[in-house]
């Protein structure tokens, strides 16, 4: 039989798309803050458990050297479920998957606070890490079904502000829970977050096609892809302590990843690389997230050793960035809708880039204010970027691979966050950790982001042309298998 494709020529996934129905009669906003408030949660759980684990390896009794996994039971489901899972949620209805999202998520969480040995916390880790993968997935087709295309960019500003803010917030915020209420804390406070969310999930959405179990091959997939990127976090992870040898652990990964693009199940993801606009975008969410990944490794240890502040001082100065992001976020947001996407994605990489090459001498004559305004430039040209980069990525997505869109996004930014702290301390300790090596890093993360630039120059917005397009509704997927 002849392979089918959607309306914007791309192989659709396997059962065929079916016409999608006319687009939301109005947009939906309490929806998206609903999607923005569960991916805020998902990513502040990245990284809020880092200044807990002093206290986790004291109430636990367990070795330093092992807490390092309740960092990485989280992220390795995260990155490593996010296709498959993709996949999967564009084939059930979208209330049912982020109720049963929301639901493993909550649960996790519990079971994390009740923790009383490492083995039973990094179970409860990797269980939030799988439902955290469903939330990232989704939390983007939400956003993006529930308005209409002139409203996209807008809505998108939202989520897109939020998740980064959740990972760079969750230190401070884990640093208040944990002196005030205890480390346990910092996991039960998902729950109440996790119903509110579903209350709104459960108001708004139409209950749509029922969840289904995926198939053995799906979780061949799932597995497949699970270890090849446990094999490529883990080598940046022990090479960043152990030395350069760890990084042949990543070469496990190869002939993983062959394997799965010969399955047939990897075809929704070659379809949607095959789709006009949809590389560029991924590259430079890439290049952009691990360029902020190395900016917020180095940054502290340069300021704490080169010029010898506070560590409170190192916090409010490193907050400046996110500033400047919560304040260019929806300001990308609505100028993609007005100016286009691709113009303002262009003009949010290229303030980005500034703002890092303001940081390459690293003059150790500097004080913390010299630091704080070219952070908060690099966050202000973050801001402007994620939004319509978000929007470009979801408008040129072909209509029954939003799910799947979501997820290879949310892959490029996990992996992004990875890489950045690991490549960042391998060339700074080529340098024998001097100065010299932390300009060095800083220099990668200015090359990274001029590449955002560049990939963002080959890709064509989705525009005017895409106005006029039926949205998907927030209703449920369009795909049946």
């Amino acid at each position: 039989m002849a392979e089918e494709t959607d309306r914007r020529g791309s192989p659709a996934p396997e059962g065929g798309p079916q016409p999608p129905p006319a687009g939301p009669q109005k947009n939906q906003w309490w929806l998206v803050i609903a999607a923005g408030l569960a991916v805020f949660m998902a990513s502040v759980d990245m990284s809020i458990v880092n200044v807990a684990l002093p206290a986790i390896e004291r109430d636990l009794k367990i070795d330093t050297s092992m807490t390092e996994w309740v960092v990485l039971g989280y992220l390795l489901p995260l990155a490593g479920l996010a296709l498959p899972s993709g996949r999967w949620l564009d084939t059930v209805g979208r209330r049912p998957a982020l109720i049963f999202s929301l639901t493993g998520f909550a649960l996790a969480s519990v079971a994390a606070g009740l923790s009383t040995s490492l083995t039973w916390l990094i179970a409860a880790r990797l269980l939030q890490g799988t439902f955290g993968a469903l939330l990232f997935s989704l939390v983007p087709a939400l956003a993006t079904t529930a308005v209409k295309p002139q409203a996209r960019g807008r809505a998108m500003g939202l989520i897109t502000t939020l998740g980064p803010l959740g990972l760079i917030s969750g230190p401070g915020l884990g640093g208040l829970i944990v002196d005030g209420l205890g480390w346990t804390w910092i996991f039960f406070v998902n729950v109440p977050v996790s119903v509110l969310v579903m209350i709104v999930g459960v108001r708004t959405l139409a209950p749509g096609k029922p969840l289904h179990l995926p198939d053995r091959a799906w979780f061949a997939e799932a597995a497949l892809l699970s270890t090849a990127v446990a094999a490529l976090l883990l080598s940046l992870s022990f090479t960043a302590s152990e030395g350069p040898v760890w990084l042949l652990l990543a070469l496990v990964a190869v002939p993983l990843l062959v394997a799965w693009l010969r399955m047939p199940l990897s075809r929704a993801v070659r379809g949607l690389f095959q789709a006009p606009g949809e590389v560029g975008p991924h590259v430079a969410l890439l290049a952009s997230a691990t360029a902020i990944g190395t900016v917020f490794f180095i940054t502290p240890f340069f300021m704490e050793r080169e010029l010898d502040v506070s560590v409170s001082a190192v916090g409010a100065t490193v907050l400046l960035f996110p500033l400047g992001m919560a304040l260019t976020g929806p300001v990308g947001g609505v100028l993609g809708d007005l100016w286009g996407a691709r113009r303002t994605a262009l003009l949010g990489t290229v303030l980005f880039t500034v703002g890092l090459a303001l940081l390459l001498p690293m003059d150790s004559s500097w004080g913390a204010g010299d630091l704080a305004w070219r952070l908060f430039v690099a966050g202000c040209g973050n801001g402007l970027f994620n939004a319509p980069n978000a929007a470009m990525a979801m408008g040129n997505a072909p209509q029954p691979l939003l799910a799947t869109t979501g997820s290879s996004t949310n892959l490029a930014r996990t992996l992004g966050f990875a890489f950045g702290p690991a490549l960042a301390t391998v060339m700074w300790a080529a340098s024998d950790y001097d100065r010299t090596g932390m300009q060095w890093a800083m220099t990668l993360a200015t090359i990274l982001s001029a590449l955002a630039v560049v990939a963002l120059l080959r890709t064509a917005d989705p525009g005017k042309k895409r106005e006029s397009a039926p949205a998907q509704p927030a209703t449920g997927s369009t795909v049946s298998r």
